[in-house]
């Protein structure tokens, strides 16, 4: 499993296409133990192609405080499970929640 989390100033950042980094943790499954992180910059945002870049980066769930519903659909298309209204934190500490079922979310950050 690889969980990718777009941060700004080292946490969770409210919209994903407007993020400095993404965050793509490993996760060993098994054990439900984080692996490895490791922080990458994305390309420019446009349209479509931030879900098939994590896509080609192995992500297959994405962590989110915003998303519209087009953006969710496409990342969907690549094989992406959706998360949205995720709490800005650090990337460990929202894996860390989503792991052992203890992820709070709230209302969908993305406005448009």
């Amino acid at each position: 499993m690889k969980i990718a989390i777009p941060i700004v100033d080292g946490q969770l950042c409210a919209h994903f296409g407007h993020c400095a980094h993404f965050a793509l943790v490993d996760v060993d499954e098994k054990n439900k133990k984080i692996a490895a992180t490791k922080l990458v910059e994305p390309p420019p945002h446009e349209p479509g192609v931030l879900p098939k870049w994590l896509h080609e980066q192995g992500a297959n769930i994405i962590l989110a405080g915003g998303m519209g519903t087009r953006a969710q659909d496409l990342f969907k298309q690549n094989g992406i499970q959706v998360v949205v209204g995720c709490p800005p934190a650090p990337p460990e500490t929202l894996v860390g929640a989503f792991l052992s079922g203890e992820l709070v979310t709230g209302d969908n950050a993305c406005d448009h």
